[in-house]
């Protein structure tokens, strides 16, 4: 089944949730208007149904491979690549003055959905290139800004981010790569550096690798970190190719699933050390290298809704063509596509509700960012900043932990034939379940979310977030009918939300250990009670325009009530797992598991 890019309902949560003429309204913006985001989104569908989404089947089955240190990328991927670039769409988000289009999040964020729904393993090539983008436009000096960034944006080079080492995972403190001064203001990098996504290809002439490492003198842990440039092949000030830097691919991953994209394990420095640029200032690479994780965790978030867009499609085509069994209700006495069975109808509901729901609060997320970066007014911006910052963690963790359940239902739809590779379902199942894991695990954004995002401010981001959501509830009831029931689901989801914001203010002083125990449900709730909000939001906006297109609004008001019915209610119990559920949490002694 070949993917289609849900225009309709991107623009709707845009126009309606997200707001788009008020972003279109902002310094800086004034392109962006409806019209141009249509003709953006419509160009963006044809491209990666037409292009990508049928290399991703073929990605998977005939992976990037490794040889003599040469990564050879999925046939058809260098071709693709080349498309993407001259198109454009790498720059969609950054500056024109880069060679970018200089488009708000807010249009960008969808684009973002459509390339990762094609083609997941592709897409994360260009996920990297825009974090890498991002850190050199705000900590990279003037001259390596223009000297990196235009070729990044064109595509004739890529780029990565470089962590992770052997013994030092999400631990950041024990990264070891040294950075030796040479004395003409340049580095000798030495280390080894593994998970480096699209660490060696053979789609753009150069990779531009950013690295975290240390200088001889720098002080413990994190605060000894820098961040640097090191080209694949050094670059003159002109940008010109020079000869081949001393960073090698040893080897690149066998993995569960995005196999198409090659995980790289690189060497720097085995023949006398790879030339490296300091970005900033020595010891304020982890400051920097953030910049990036923010950029990455809110991309991979998306990946999150991208997939689950994509497996919910796949299970529909086929709940629809599929003849099993007789309705339960008799009203055939022949076998029936199983789309009809009660069950069946409730996974694809599921599956529909989710992803909706994460692709609303994704989107809105992106309208807060825009506005935090160019409200005229400062105090806008600070405010419309810390709620955007207060989104990512759950934007991250539950629409990618929401991908698993999506593409877990995708398959059960299939039945026996979903854990068969041909029809596909698998696919997406095994390409979703390392989202969860990189760019930070949906423990570490649980950690965000209390320690930076809730105990920073006192809750004061969260509670106005209430204050908005009470809003809601109280259009939903003077609407009336299913609004109203909506409207007591979505109150209980906030009072819960509420309690849980409360506990870990209270408690995480005194018994850091119980509110962390509670963490990831706390995320988890977080997102049902914002995505809540957001379909209680969708709900009313199709009241509002249903004569347009009743079959069209009719849906999305039916996706809203089932969100409520069965997704929203989890949250009363969720919120009594986080308060009460500590003790039994933390009952037993490392020997007892």
């Amino acid at each position: 089944m070949s993917y289609q890019a849900p225009i309709k309902d991107m623009q709707f949560v845009m126009n309606e949730l997200a707001d788009l003429s008020s972003i279109a309204a902002l310094p800086g913006y004034e392109d962006a208007s409806p019209e141009l985001a249509q003709a953006v989104l419509e160009e963006a569908a044809r491209f990666n149904q037409e292009v990508l989404a049928p290399l991703n089947v073929i990605g998977d089955q005939q992976p990037s491979t490794w040889k003599d240190g040469v990564v050879t990328t999925t046939p058809g991927f260098k071709e693709a690549f080349k498309q993407f670039s001259e198109a454009g769409w790498q720059g969609v988000l950054h500056p024109q003055e880069f060679g970018g289009q200089g488009l708000p999040k807010l249009v960008a964020t969808p684009c973002t959905e459509m390339l990762n729904a094609a083609n997941l393993s592709f897409a994360l090539c260009p996920l990297l290139t825009d974090g890498a983008v991002e850190a050199l436009l705000t900590a990279g000096s003037d001259a390596q800004r223009a000297l990196y960034v235009p070729k990044l944006l064109s595509g004739e080079w890529t780029g990565t981010m470089n962590l992770t080492e052997p013994q030092a995972g999400s631990d950041l403190a024990l990264v070891r790569t040294r950075a030796d001064r040479v004395g003409d203001g340049t580095y000798k990098i030495f280390g080894t550096k593994i998970f480096i996504t699209f660490g060696e290809h053979d789609m753009a002439e150069n990779i531009v690798h950013l690295v975290l490492a240390r200088t001889p003198d720098a002080p413990p842990g994190v605060k000894g970190i820098s961040l640097f440039i090191v080209p694949k092949f050094n670059v003159d000030a002109e940008g010109k190719l020079g000869a081949r830097n001393d960073v090698h691919c040893v080897s690149i991953e066998h993995k569960l699933g995005i196999k198409a994209s090659p995980t790289a394990v690189l060497q720097f420095g085995d023949n006398g050390g790879a030339t490296g640029y300091l970005i900033g200032e020595e010891n304020r690479g982890l400051e920097y290298m953030f910049i990036m994780m923010n950029a990455a965790r809110f991309a991979v978030g998306m990946q999150g809704v991208a997939v689950a867009e994509r497996a919910y499609q796949h299970a529909v085509a086929y709940a629809r063509e599929r003849l099993q069994s007789r309705p339960v209700d008799g009203s055939s006495r022949d076998a029936v596509a199983i789309i009809h069975h009660p069950d069946v109808k409730r996974m694809l509901m599921t599956m529909r509700a989710l992803t909706e729901g994460a692709r609303a609060l994704a989107y809105v997320a992106a309208a807060q960012a825009d506005i935090g970066h160019n409200a005229a007014d400062a105090g806008e911006r600070k405010r419309a900043q810390a709620v955007y910052e207060f989104l990512v963690p759950i934007v991250k963790g539950w629409s990618t932990e929401m991908s698993l359940d999506v593409t877990s239902l995708g398959v059960q739809v299939h039945g026996g034939m979903g854990f068969i590779e041909e029809t596909g379902a698998a696919q997406y199942y095994r390409d979703a379940r390392i989202l969860p894991i990189y760019e930070g695990t949906t423990a570490i954004q649980a950690n965000d979310l209390i320690g930076r995002k809730t105990l920073r401010d006192g809750g004061a981001v969260a509670r106005a977030l209430f204050e908005q959501i009470a809003a809601t509830e109280n259009d939903l009831r003077a609407a009336g009918g299913v609004g109203q029931s909506v409207a007591e689901r979505l109150a209980k989801g906030r009072e819960a939300l509420s309690i849980v914001v409360d506990y870990v203010i209270a408690n995480t002083q005194d018994n850091a250990n119980a509110v962390f125990a509670g963490s990831v449900p706390y995320l988890k709730l977080a997102g049902i009670v914002l995505g809540g909000w957001q379909m209680g939001r969708a709900l009313l906006a199709a009241q509002a325009r249903r004569a347009e297109d009743p079959a069209f609004y009719d849906a999305k008001i039916g996706t809203a009530r089932f969100f409520a019915d069965h997704i929203l209610t989890q949250a009363p119990g969720l919120a009594q797992s986080i308060t009460e559920g500590a003790d039994s949490a933390l009952s037993l002694s490392e020997a007892q598991f």
